[in-house]
């Protein structure tokens, strides 16, 4: 197994490598550049011009993406046209509001889906599944973006129960208990907007999972052997059935960390995803990269954890 790690981390160098020059190359062919409309449109032409020349826009783009590349291997990637501050600061500032939103999802994705995935599998053809299919079906077919607003409308700006902006009340002093619980309200809503729709994947797969795994020649043994229903659910059927949960984690959070930029930019949440947004608006391209590249590289640790896992928690399936 661990012989395996290691040869999937170094496989993981090329993979990122690759990644960054498309990235750069992505980057590079939106339309206008860094300066475009951040400068007065009457500054003369020729000192535009120098500007660029004296930041390197004009070098070719294997120039300037090797001394991007050089640069970040350092920590350094460039700085930020729109804030003037060194991109890996102002990641940083963000980064952590969007790690804690995108783990409250999780949580709430996995403590509404596999009870639901659970009942709906081990009562099927019942009107208790049929309800939780048809919930199902419905968050197949709302797009995520609609549904968020629709949340926003009603328990931010209608009832009045959730804040509809920031990550925290202005004011409060940072470690005290009143600042730990203003930045839960902020991101409740949220994150239980994203996992409404996201936990539907998992109850189906749970589901199907458990229907499948009721019909196995092992289960109708144990059931023959005089086991009771209980012990066959708890000890069989279940522990089986969350194994393909328990393989898709890894792509879990990482897919959560990359769906968050619609989420934040809707409730005005001032994480990565919203950073994201407004640099490619602003051609901030220092920014995009940096962001398009940490989430690549994240979704590439993702699969390498979602394969140990799986290892892990499956004997059949040991890594050699």
């Amino acid at each position: 197994m661990w012989k395996t790690t290691a040869r999937r981390m170094i496989i993981m160098i090329p993979q990122i490598l690759l990644l960054s020059i498309l990235v750069f190359l992505l980057a590079k062919a939106m339309p206008g550049d860094a300066l475009t409309g951040l400068l007065d449109p009457s500054i003369d032409p020729a000192a535009l011009e120098a500007q660029r020349e004296r930041l390197g826009l004009n070098n070719p783009w294997y120039v300037q993406y090797w001394d991007w590349f050089t640069k970040a291997l350092q920590g350094d990637f460039g700085q930020s046209f729109r804030f003037k501050m060194p991109v890996a600061d102002l990641i940083g500032q963000r980064m952590m509001n969007t790690v804690w939103l995108s783990l409250l999802t999780l949580v709430l994705t996995y403590l509404i889906a596999i009870p639901l995935g659970i009942i709906s599998g081990r009562y099927h053809d019942t009107w208790a599944d049929r309800m939780i299919t048809g919930y199902t079906y419905l968050g197949f077919a709302a797009p995520l973006f609609i549904f968020a607003l629709l949340m926003l409308w009603a328990f931010g700006f209608h009832f009045g129960w959730f804040p509809t902006e920031g990550s925290v009340t202005p004011g409060l002093t940072p470690g005290t208990w009143e600042h730990v619980v203003s930045k839960f309200y902020h991101i409740l809503l949220p994150a239980l907007s994203m996992a409404l729709i996201t936990t539907v994947t998992t109850v189906q797969l749970l589901r199907s999972e458990i229907i499948d795994t009721k019909q196995r020649d092992f289960i109708i043994t144990a059931r023959a052997k005089g086991a009771s229903e209980a012990r066959v659910y708890n000890r069989h059927i279940l522990r089986n059935s969350l194994l393909p949960i328990a393989a898709f984690f890894g792509y879990e959070i990482t897919g959560l960390i990359g769906g968050t930029v619609f989420i934040e930019s809707i409730f005005s949440y001032p994480g990565m995803g919203q950073l994201f947004l407004s640099s490619i608006s602003l051609r901030d391209f220092s920014v995009v990269t940096a962001l398009v590249l940490l989430y690549g590289a994240a979704s590439i640790i993702g699969a390498l954890l979602s394969d140990m896992i799986l290892s892990a928690v499956d004997p059949r399936i040991r890594i050699k």
